[in-house]
């Protein structure tokens, strides 16, 4: 009798196991290939080489661009190198990049990790940069002033919370006021293995000011990219690992009520908001199971999406652009100035197209 139970058991153990296998495969959309979407005039960034995971343009045209991000479980060309915040003007002709100076006696240099990005623009002009930031494998946001005839960084303040714990990307809505997604609820590298593997959609996103800080969304599968409606009204958050895109009404005390939700054949990571039209451009990861177990042989694709009329009840999606990885590896981000296409990855070059 014992040996029946035990067999069942074992039975049971072996059926949930190929359960969860199965759907683990499934949500890292393991065994899609790419169709190529080819555009017209693409040239990689000079002097990138070890990830642009988010980048923000300026209405000016200045691009910031976060790079050298280590994250456990993701490849990573330059380990043993601090990360750094590139600068690119997308007016000139031909585009490179410039490393910002970072300056303030309370920054640590040696372990800055940037993942994430924002900008905000106060009345005065002063554009501040938002970072996350995983110094040692932690999470902050690390508020920066941008210097622009110094092409420099002033840190001002480094932003640390309990409700900030797994940080992956932010919105600014003020100088130190955001919305950020934490991609695992567990802070624990084993449990957040599992907390990935079993698909257990207990990541959020968090509202964070000076004197409030609180959960605005859960539930979510890996909660990625994050961003917001040119006129401030709604807030987008992608959600990895289900392959979706919610859009959120923002109300004036911050809270959010969820609207609607976009499903695609690809996992979503960043969201651009074009500030003219309000189209959201998304770095996308065809197959996750590349991304997540890194082979030079057979690396991970690249895609992005546009999506025009989000609010309406058939917004129309594009397949802007799709390559196999051999030109570019793991695309996280997307962003448009001028008919200029820019094109970030988690861990390896970027790419400059003309549309």
């Amino acid at each position: 009798m014992a040996k029946l139970m035990l067999l069942t058991l074992l039975g049971l153990g072996l059926a949930l196991f190929r359960d969860h296998r199965a759907s683990y495969q499934a949500r890292l959309n393991a065994f899609r290939e790419v169709k190529p979407v080819e555009l017209p005039n693409c040239n990689l960034v000079k002097g990138i080489e070890s990830g642009s995971e988010d980048l923000e343009i300026l209405p000016s045209g200045l691009a910031f661009i976060s790079s050298g991000l280590k994250y456990p479980g993701i490849k990573s060309f330059e380990p043993d190198k601090p990360g750094k915040i590139l600068l690119m003007d997308l007016n000139e002709e031909d585009p490179t990049v410039l490393e910002l100076k970072i300056t303030g006696s309370k920054f640590d240099h040696s372990s800055f990790n940037p993942h994430g990005i924002s900008t905000f623009t106060d009345e005065d002009n002063t554009v501040y940069l938002l970072v996350v930031n995983h110094p040692d494998f932690k999470s902050t946001v690390e508020l920066f002033k941008f210097q622009e005839e110094e092409k420099s960084l002033l840190h001002l303040k480094t932003i640390r919370h309990e409700l900030l714990p797994n940080l992956n990307d932010i919105v600014a809505v003020g100088p130190e006021h955001f919305y950020a997604t934490n991609d695992h609820y567990f802070v624990d590298h084993y449990l957040r293995s599992w907390e990935l593997y079993l698909g257990l959609a207990w990541s959020y996103v968090v509202y964070y000011s000076p004197t409030e800080v609180q959960v605005m969304a859960d539930g979510f599968d890996f909660a990625n990219g994050i961003n917001i409606s040119p006129d401030g009204k709604y807030v987008y958050i992608a959600e990895l690992l289900a392959h979706k895109i919610h859009v959120y009404e923002k109300h004036a005390n911050w809270t959010l009520t969820p609207l609607k939700s976009l499903d695609f054949n690809t996992l979503v990571d960043n969201i651009s908001v074009d500030p003219v039209t309000g189209d959201l451009w998304v770095g996308c990861h065809p197959n996750g199971m590349r991304i997540f177990f890194y082979d030079p042989e057979n690396p991970p694709a690249s895609e992005v999406i546009r999506i025009q009329n989000i609010l309406t009840e058939e917004p129309k999606v594009t397949r802007v652009y799709a390559e196999n990885g051999t030109v570019l590896q793991g695309s996280t981000v997307a962003s448009v100035y001028k008919g200029k296409l820019l094109i970030g990855t988690v861990f390896q070059k970027a790419l400059y197209c003309e549309l």
